[in-house]
């Protein structure tokens, strides 16, 4: 049984030299392997059902909107309980609808509103266990690790988000898609084995307090800070002016102006290429004025996006896109793993809650708007999003306490 620990252990050396974070890579690896298997085969499924991008559009909302909805709720619990414990419930929820929908498939007994329901568990699983996963990380490794570890994590979703969907396509085409769930249901076991020989985080002393009243604590620690406030600003503005014209952007790029859906496969390459190399870099590099380059980065990317609504090139536009992609690889690393090192461990599911909370809950609403945008003028879109990030950035580096972050 896994016996509590009072700090992460100390040292310099590389996180993977530290068992308990190598144990939890490698499960997380097998385990974000496994779910390209589920990505591709869900998809596969609905439209084989249905024929119908509303209804596709209609689960992967229903997946959003609960976890949107209870993000912040994660993070309060995540302070309260084992993060640990946290974590093994909703991989072993996942676990279990997953493999529950790859028998209905493989009987040919499933419908459309189990796949619903399958959505809003995972919205809800999602909700709990991404800022559960963010507080464990400080209890298993060093204050100075965290850039590394984090830098190791994001790379490693990035590889198997580039490996995974080919061989996932070939076991749907081949197998079907009941043999893709299976074997995302199996690789759920690797993380939960994983987790299962971890310590438990030590738990805070402070009062309980009324779930909203706990949320509003959070979100004024956060606010009380300079420097976490204009950071977390930082990342909204760059995830809210980056999702919708991104996604939609470049999707309406390889329409209108190359003709081709491999000119898109070439941009959404260019970016995961981009972000692995970014995540890397973050790991490989220390810089000794982190805040004057978080922002400089920041800059960087909003420059980028504005060079997007002018390129012409399909190379130019792969160029940019791969350097935005490392650009913002390399930033969410330092982001996260400064705001991990910053925010007091009482507090930290809260604060990494409402840091998820920025990304996740404004994506539906900066979907939205770039859908309306892109049909008024691209390039328009495209600069507008940049000079709000230019903006963003610009206010952040008025402030002292941003500047010199180390």
């Amino acid at each position: 049984m896994a016996t509590a620990v009072s700090s992460a252990p100390s040292g310099t050396s590389h996180p993977l030299r530290n068992g308990y974070f190598r144990q939890l890579w490698a499960g997380r690896a097998i385990s974000n392997l496994g779910d390209q298997f589920y990505l591709v085969a869900l998809p596969w499924l609905i439209l084989s059902l249905t024929n119908s991008g509303v209804a596709l559009g209609t689960i992967m909302m229903t997946g959003a909107i609960p976890t949107a909805v209870l993000m912040l709720a994660g993070g309060v619990l995540s302070d309260r309980f084992s993060a640990r414990k946290i974590l093994i419930s909703t991989a072993s929820v996942r676990m279990i609808c997953v493999a529950l929908l790859g028998v209905l498939v493989a009987m040919h007994a499933v419908a459309l509103w189990q796949i619903y329901v399958l959505a809003f568990t995972f919205g809800v699983a999602d909700a709990f266990a991404s800022p559960a996963s963010q507080t464990l990380l400080p209890s298993i490794v060093a204050s100075d690790q965290l850039p590394a570890a984090n830098s190791v994590t994001q790379s490693t979703q990035q590889l198997t988000s580039i490996v995974g969907p080919a061989p996932a396509g070939l076991v749907v085409k081949a197998l079907g898609s009941a043999s893709a769930f299976f074997i995302d249901a199996i690789s759920f076991l690797f993380v939960i084995a994983a987790l299962f020989r971890l310590p438990d985080p030590p738990r805070s002393s402070t009062p309980k307090t009324g779930m909203l009243r706990a949320i509003g604590e959070g979100l004024r620690y956060i606010n009380s800070d300079v420097a976490m406030r204009s950071l977390l600003l930082v990342a909204a503005a760059l995830n809210f002016c980056l999702a919708g014209p991104i996604s939609i952007g470049l999707m309406w790029i390889a329409k209108h102006q190359f003709g081709s859906p491999i000119a898109f496969s070439v941009f959404v390459a260019a970016v995961a290429a981009g972000g692995l190399a970014g995540a890397i870099a973050a790991g490989a590099f220390k810089p000794r004025q982190r805040g004057v380059l978080m922002l400089t980065v920041a800059v960087a990317i909003a420059l980028g996006t504005a060079v997007l609504g002018v390129v012409t090139a399909l190379w130019v536009v792969g160029a940019v896109l791969f350097a935005m992609g490392a650009s913002a690889g390399f930033l969410n690393v330092h982001i996260v793993a400064w705001f991990q090192q910053r925010v007091d461990r009482s507090m930290l599911g809260r604060a990494m809650s409402v840091i998820m909370f920025a990304a996740v809950g404004l994506q539906p609403i900066s979907l939205a708007i770039a859908g309306v945008a892109v049909t008024w003028s691209l390039t328009g879109m495209f600069f507008a999003a940049a000079t709000i990030m230019l903006l963003v950035a610009t206010i952040a580096g008025l402030q002292g306490s941003v500047r010199e972050i180390q």
